[in-house]
């Protein structure tokens, strides 16, 4: 929904606001509110994000353990992220490590994960704005476009692989969307000769169907002008720092490994350990969002600004292909020399690049899957190793989404008594915001606030496959949110502060 209102914002000076509430197709909830001036052009835009979750508190008090069930109920879409940094941060805790049978079961259950999550974003998120367009009618831009688009055959492949990488999870992490078979040292649940031929089955074509998607974007968008030159316009793009985990290669590792920067350079910048991440990275707040801003440091928050001197960085697919020197698997790695040759050499700094990046995570995904699936040494039952007396563990994963941290310091008695989250959507969160300020300003021209104008401003957060659900932590009064109260008109009635409800002027 669009509202339109005359208004003072933050910058001082009145200017019209247009609010794009709530913003579509992302996990979570948010708003953007745009000010334009009396030319029509974007003054400035904000990103709100007006949902709370609160399990950093949720979890203090409950045995260790049982934490690593309790964090996925945090997102339905990205649970089995949280379980995996969950029970790699009590490993830590508990000072052990899971057996190597355990790992290859974790693995190859996190490779599931991105089977079915990269296939959900194309085609049901992210996808539709190019494959339909993004000024299509908003009845076109969802799933339903896209099959219009593709045909029915490529939909029940979809359907077939996205549901097998779920099929996987439940075998594995004994749920299809909460797993629950994670433990401080390996795992729960052992599988048999038979269950593996199963998973053989369920992986098997994973490879051609990563393949086909990213056949399906090349001739869809790679092959439109207008698209390249969207994506290849210097207005969406960011030249920002970039973090992921890496394997000893600097290869993408989205289970283990090293933290590593590159500058916007691509030169490295930092590498670190999980443990050591609050000697890198620290948090931000500002009044009018419940999601914090994460920055480096060495480099100390400086705003929305971009450029060497500015301490934001970004996680998530196009993160993790920047800081790589190469892919682990063969056909990852031509789709990713491709993409860098195409796009001028690394870093990438092109947001909408991200979508490429993603299906090129997807094939390197559904290779590592397809592989692991045929170790027979998977069948072993060794798969828990004994633990040690409870202290402070950091679990480290790549989500889909980017770099999660997982933070548990747990008592004599292995209960909780402190978490910190930082979540792959709050490391991008101010690059999120930069973006929709850049995109807002790149289109919207003498008051032109259309639907499909509104809804390419929007496609600048969809790139980064936002979750705010898994991005809010803290509890109310911890962050000076204000909530406003708009009547049916859309004008403001009122803001529910930390000191109570304050009448708008207005209203007297």
């Amino acid at each position: 929904m669009t509202h339109e209102k005359d208004t003072a914002p933050h910058a001082g000076g009145k200017y019209k606001q247009v609010s794009i509430d709530p913003i579509t197709r992302l996990e979570g909830h948010g708003k953007i509110e745009i000010f334009l001036d009396d030319a029509g052009e974007v003054k400035e835009a904000y990103f709100q994000v007006p949902e709370l979750r609160g399990f950093e508190r949720f979890v203090i008090g409950r045995p260790g353990e049982e934490v690593a069930r309790i964090v996925p109920r945090i997102c339905g879409v990205c649970p089995v992220a949280h379980h995996m940094a969950s029970t790699k941060a009590l490993d830590m805790a508990f000072s052990t490590k899971p057996t190597p049978t355990a790992e290859k079961l974790r693995r190859l259950m996190y490779a599931g994960y991105y089977l079915y999550d990269h296939t959900l974003h194309f085609y049901f998120l992210g996808g539709p704005d190019f494959v339909v367009g993004p000024t299509a009618p908003k009845a076109e831009r969802n799933i339903l476009g896209v099959i219009g688009k593709v045909g029915m055959e490529t939909a029940g492949q979809v359907i077939k692989y996205r549901s097998n990488g779920q099929k996987i999870i439940a075998l594995l992490g004994g749920k299809a969307t909460h797993p629950v078979s994670g433990l401080p040292g390996g795992v729960s649940k052992f599988i048999t000769e038979e269950e593996r031929e199963t998973l053989v089955a369920l992986a098997e074509g994973s490879v051609a169907f990563s393949e086909f998607t990213l056949q399906v974007f090349h001739d869809i968008v790679l092959k439109n002008k207008s698209y390249v030159d969207m994506i290849t316009d210097p207005r969406w793009a960011l030249r920002t720092y970039y973090m992921g985990l890496v394997n000893d290669k600097n290869q993408p590792d989205y289970y283990d490994g090293d933290v590593r920067v590159v500058g916007p350079d691509g030169k490295e910048f930092l590498k670190f350990k999980p443990k050591d991440y609050l000697k890198h990275i620290a948090e931000h707040v500002e009044p009018y969002s419940y999601c914090k801003y994460t920055y480096l440091k060495a480099i100390g928050w400086k705003g929305f600004v971009d450029g060497p001197d500015s301490g934001i960085y970004r996680v998530a697919p196009l993160g993790r292909l920047n800081v790589a020197d190469s892919m682990s698997t063969p056909k990852a790695q031509s789709h990713w020399k491709e993409m860098r040759s195409t796009l001028g050499g690394g870093p990438v700094h092109m947001t909408l690049a991200t979508h490429w990046a993603r299906l090129i995570e997807l094939l390197n995904a559904s290779e590592t899957l397809e592989a692991l699936v045929q170790d027979k040494s998977i069948v072993s039952r060794d798969i828990r190793a004994p633990i040690g007396r409870p202290g402070e563990g950091v679990g480290i994963v790549e989500a889909a989404r980017g770099t999660l941290i997982h933070h548990y310091v747990l008592d004599e008695q292995g209960m909780m008594k402190d978490a910190n989250l930082i979540v792959a959507t709050t490391n991008n969160h101010a690059a999120i915001s930069l973006s929709i300020r850049n995109a807002a300003k790149a289109v919207i021209h003498k008051g032109d606030v259309s639907d499909g104008t509104l809804n390419t401003v929007e496609m600048a957060f969809r790139a980064y496959d936002p979750c705010f659900g898994c991005a809010t932590h803290a509890l109310p009064g911890e962050l000076p949110l204000e909530v406003h109260l708009r009547g049916a008109d859309g004008s403001v009635m009122g803001t529910l502060a930390r000191d109570g409800l304050r009448r708008h002027p207005k209203e007297g």
